[in-house]
């Protein structure tokens, strides 16, 4: 009797089943200069290692100043919907600018100087220029931000992501004297809140946004509503998150002995009545002066193609208003033109009240 011969089954390879290494190999030597570019003189320059080392020496020749009891400082976020903006624009570059945006603007908030940031990105296919971009953008982030691109992860998910499709987050991690940790409990009646201009939506409200401009109004990434004044529909809703922190730097070292910062908000989901209540102390609130600033016309856009009325836009979107600083009433002016110094607009936006935990408008 003669037995039939099993035929023998192809040997497969991890890229059929959809995750190329060599691809990733590709996109790390294309990064590296990006992300040695981001370098400070405590990163220990280990390129390639499993992990990222960065040197806690806060000698005043490395910071300029001593840190006698320093207290690290964390936080991680994401871009959230607006990758699905920058993936139908095909303009990546900017959402990694927006990445380390929203967690050293975060940071920031308790007075600590970001020291180092650590990216993840998970995608559908792992196309190394593609990468190259959104990394160039983390870069320049964290560049603008003053501290290190330390490390970061890349994982090609296939089963999870169409080819096109990706996710990504950050995590920040900064420094502040212990004695010098700003929470908002030293805010009192009388004292100012200074708002910072936005440079536009920022990262938040993107569900809402997109509902509003691309389903109802049925606008293209290439339309130029008469309201924008020449500007894309694509490229204002790419505009990355405005980044606060050597402005708030500059601030804080110049009043590192006086307590003349009392409590900062980065605005964010939520809007004003959704993040500036959460730094006052108890039974405090903020007379706001809505005539105080104009809403950027993309907010307006927004608010007439939706339509969403105007309570809404104001708890779901910065309006214009990007982060604020609650300062001793006898530095307004000061702080004031050394925001301005740093090319940051900034206006009054209110005063500190009995009340809470709403918002005052007048």
């Amino acid at each position: 009797m003669h037995m039939a011969k099993k035929k023998k089954t192809a040997s497969i390879t991890y890229k059929q089943a959809g995750v190329d290494i060599d691809a990733g190999e590709e996109m790390v030597r294309k990064i590296a200069p990006l992300v040695k570019r981001t370098y400070t003189p405590r990163v220990v320059d280990e390129l390639g290692g499993f992990a990222g080392l960065f040197s806690l020496d806060f000698a005043e020749r490395l910071l300029k100043r001593n840190y006698k009891d320093p207290v690290l400082v964390a936080c991680t976020d994401g871009v959230g919907t607006k990758l699905k903006v920058a993936i139908g624009a095909d303009k990546l570059d900017s959402v990694g600018i927006d990445l380390v945006a929203m967690s050293v603007n975060d940071l920031i908030c308790v007075g600590a100087e970001p020291l180092f940031f650590l990216d993840y990105l998970a995608v559908g296919k792992l196309a190394p220029d593609r990468m190259v971009e959104i990394v160039r953008g983390i870069s320049a982030g964290c560049l603008e931000s003053n501290c290190a691109l330390l490390g970061g992860e890349t994982a090609e998910m296939p089963d999870f992501y169409k080819p096109s499709e990706f996710d990504m987050a950050g995590f920040a991690v900064g420094v502040v004297e212990r004695d010098r940790i700003i929470d908002g409990s030293r805010t009192e009646v009388g004292d100012v809140a200074i708002a910072l201009a936005s440079d536009g939506l920022h990262s938040n409200g993107y569900g809402l946004a997109r509902r509003a401009l691309l389903d109802r109004a049925r606008y293209k990434f290439g339309s130029r509503p008469p309201l924008l004044d020449g500007v894309t529909v694509g490229q204002e809703m790419l505009k990355p998150t405005k980044i606060y922190v050597r402005a708030i730097m500059n601030v804080l070292k110049k009043y590192r002995v006086k307590r003349v910062v009392k409590a900062m908000a980065h605005i964010t989901g939520g809007g004003l009545p959704g993040n500036l209540p959460r730094v006052l102390g108890d039974g405090l609130t903020v007379r706001v002066k809505r005539s105080s600033w104009k809403t950027p016309n993309i907010f307006k856009l927004i608010a007439a193609k939706g339509p969403v009325d105007s309570i809404e836009m104001m708890r779901v979107f910065n309006m214009g208003v990007g982060f604020v600083i609650v300062v001793a009433p006898a530095f307004v002016n000061s702080i004031m033109a050394e925001l301005t110094k740093a090319s940051q607009r900034c206006w009054v936006l209110g005063k500190v009240r009995k009340g809470g935990p709403e918002l005052q408008w007048a």
